[in-house]
């Protein structure tokens, strides 16, 4: 059987986000409640960084923060939510699950014409300093989450 695919720009990149996340959750799924809130990089400076625990409590976060960085480019009023530590792996798996279906209820009303724009001032300024339009936006956000999945991919490795 073959996998539906969405249709143009805006359908290749909620596929690519979906597939992220899937193999995130996968990677994630024989973890134990015990590796999940183990220290694995004490040395680190970015507390967001240490434990499994951290790293998907901040992939959750940082996916809410760029999705909420589109609705407000595009005129939304919306708050960015706060992290949140969970204690298994089922509530990582389902913060996942809730963050697709808010980038998915985000992304219905825009167009494939919606994603580029070559007007910085009609793009997202993130709190880091760069400008992205939506198309640079949701890119990032997807190897955000593959970034992070290669971490905890490395994670379980030294944990084990």
């Amino acid at each position: 059987m073959t996998k539906p695919y969405r249709q143009g720009a805006v359908g290749a990149l909620l596929d690519l986000y979906e597939r992220a996340i899937a193999d995130l959750q996968e990677t994630i799924a024989d973890i134990s409640d015990e590796e999940l809130i183990t220290i694995v990089d004490s040395k680190t400076s970015n507390p967001k960084c240490r434990s499994v625990q951290t790293i998907i409590s901040h992939v959750v976060s940082s996916g809410y923060g760029d999705v909420v960085d589109i609705k407000l480019l595009n005129g939304q009023k919306i708050e960015y939510p706060d992290s949140i530590l969970r204690m298994t792996i089922n509530d990582y798996k389902r913060d996942l699950d809730d963050l697709f279906i808010f980038i998915l209820d985000t992304f219905k009303n825009i167009q494939d014409t919606d994603l580029e724009q070559f007007d910085n001032d009609k793009k997202i300024k993130t709190y880091w300093g760069q400008v992205y339009d939506i198309e640079q936006m949701t890119e990032h956000a997807i190897v955000h989450v593959l970034r992070h999945r290669r971490q905890i991919e490395r994670f379980k490795l030294s944990v084990r």
